[in-house]
């Protein structure tokens, strides 16, 4: 039997994995891509201004005239720290929210939570400029704090492992990130506190649900809620929540001893039933 390479394994989760999965490898791919042309750039082959492309503009209505960049900037990425940590947190929210939720609605939020942080960050700057310095909004943050904000909201004592080894509930966790936005509003860190907290907000609104059926607030809620009609969730639905806890936690724990060992050894010091477990709660 042939041994399935890194590559393979990537090519089988990008057509078949979750879509978690899906989404890290799509921002990576991005990544990639800013990097290459920046490469081709320094050398004189491109001669051609990518960030206003990539970057979200909060500098009055710029965004006008660059309307794909509200797309494009929740999947960018310049900063390779910025790109990891990013990543390291929607795969781990994403999975718990794609187990409850599914896939499809995993994207729908990520999408709608990125546009939601791009403009409040826009808004916020156009109402206070003398308050809120402006600047250029990039990265997957607003996506992402939407799909772990509706995890929150809909499960607040899921059990999390701090740094793998300090358990503590996941509304802990939340509550530190929100905080060290609101402390950080006004500051010239350049980092999109407002993006954050608007994403944050769109996981809140998908928890509580207007009673109009034609209300916008009342379709971001409907994306949240559980499916009824998938065959081998069913059990989990009925599980009490110290079962389900207890499930969770023994998966995270053992993923987080997968990934451990790929950040001291590799990727190529995993062993076949490391490889299979771990593509495997991609492929679910």
């Amino acid at each position: 039997m042939s041994k399935r390479s890194l590559l393979d394994d990537l090519k089988f989760q990008a057509s078949n994995g979750k879509m978690t999965v899906r989404l890290v490898l799509l921002n990576f791919g991005v990544f990639i891509f800013i990097g290459l042309f920046y490469l081709l750039q320094s050398v004189g082959v491109i001669d051609f201004n990518l960030e206003p492309i990539v970057r979200f503009p909060t500098v009055g209505m710029s965004f006008i005239k660059s309307p794909w960049s509200l797309v494009l900037s929740i999947f960018g990425h310049f900063n390779l720290n910025h790109l990891f940590f990013n990543m390291l947190f929607l795969f781990f929210s994403g999975l718990m929210f794609e187990d409850l939720f599914g896939g499809t609605k995993l994207l729908i939020l990520y999408f709608v939570g990125g546009f939601a942080g791009n403009l409040c960050e826009l808004l916020s700057i156009l109402i206070y400029p003398d308050v809120f310095p402006p600047h250029p909004v990039v990265g997957a943050s607003g996506s992402i704090m939407a799909i772990f904000s509706a995890v929150v909201f809909y499960r607040p004592k899921t059990p999390v492992n701090l740094f793998g080894i300090i358990p503590l509930p996941i509304y802990v966790l939340a509550l530190f990130f929100l905080g060290k936005d609101l402390a950080g509003l006004g500051s010239r860190d350049e980092i999109a506190h407002f993006a954050h907290l608007g994403g944050t907000f769109i996981g809140f609104l998908a928890q509580h649900n207007p009673s109009s059926r034609t209300n916008l607030l009342n379709l971001l809620g409907s994306i949240i809620q559980p499916s009824r009609q998938h065959p081998k969730k069913t059990a989990v639905r009925y599980q009490t929540d110290e079962e389900y806890n207890a499930m969770k936690q023994n998966k995270q724990a053992k993923i987080d001893q997968i990934l451990d060992k790929i950040s001291k050894s590799g990727y190529e010091s995993l062993n076949r039933e490391e490889r299979d477990y771990l593509f495997k709660q991609g492929g679910e």
